[in-house]
């Protein structure tokens, strides 16, 4: 399977700095890399990427994402943006579900299903967040908290499920520099992996990336664990010569 490396810049953006740094990616990134990457800007910023790209041509071969999405197709909902709107920018991604959506947002399992299944009636590619917090952790609630998680984005999106990436991303590992060791995020994502075989039969499509923290420093070894299909790569994708590391990590 094709790893997948996708960037989450958060709410970290200007004009000129989006500008330095995807001409620092496009200094460094194969214009057809051997896996897929991309890039999840906030929405302000859409257009510029779409813009910069027919500028820096190594840029064509990455993707581009969205923090978020609506639950709803349109309609009267202020500062909502829906997948409609994102499908206009060229938008393959869309990250729904993320901690801090889900912490500082209160959006609970059911919002985050139907975030993922506006995105995909418009063929944008949803990146499903699951994790625990630290309480849940040290209670021994990992396996319980994160299925319950995905359990319901596979009820209401069942019927293409397979269409859907899966992130991993132990709350208490984001953005603190603490990591699951390789073998913990292994175990997490062998969990996700035998719940998604056993909703559809084409699961095996399905990419599980981790989101906890992955930096230049620990890519590869997470990468190399047989469930690991990428990363969803936070603070490090700020820093053109960090994010490029993990890329080179995951394309080797």
């Amino acid at each position: 399977m094709t790893a997948l490396i996708a960037a989450n810049w958060k709410m970290n953006a200007s004009l000129a700095g989006n500008e330095a740094l995807l001409s620092a990616l496009a200094a460094g990134i194969a214009s057809k890399p051997a896996c897929d990457v991309a890039l999840c800007i906030p929405a302000p910023y859409l257009a510029q990427f779409v813009a910069l790209v027919s500028q820096l041509p190594a840029l064509a071969g990455v993707a581009l994402g969205a923090q978020d999405v609506s639950s709803q197709p349109s309609g009267a909902f202020t500062g909502e943006v829906s997948a409609a709107m994102l499908k206009d920018f060229g938008c393959r991604y869309a990250i729904v579900g993320h901690s801090e959506r889900r912490q500082y947002h209160g959006e609970t399992d059911a919002l985050v299903a139907a975030k993922a299944q506006q995105a995909l009636a418009q063929g944008i590619t949803p990146i499903v967040c699951v994790g625990e917090t630290l309480a849940e952790r040290d209670a021994g609630r990992t396996t319980e908290v994160v299925k319950r998680q995905l359990a319901a984005v596979i009820q209401a999106n069942g019927h293409c499920i397979s269409e859907i990436v899966v992130a991993y991303e132990p709350v208490w590992a984001i953005g603190t520099g603490k990591t699951a060791s390789p073998q913990d995020a292994q175990a997490v994502h062998a969990v996700l992996r035998a719940q998604l075989a056993a909703a559809s039969a084409n699961a095996s499509r399905v990419k599980i990336i981790y989101g906890g923290s992955m930096n230049a420093a620990n890519a590869a070894m997470l990468l190399a664990q047989p469930d690991i299909d990428g990363g969803l790569v936070g603070g490090a994708s700020l820093k053109a010569i960090d994010f490029l590391s993990i890329v080179s990590a995951a394309c080797a």
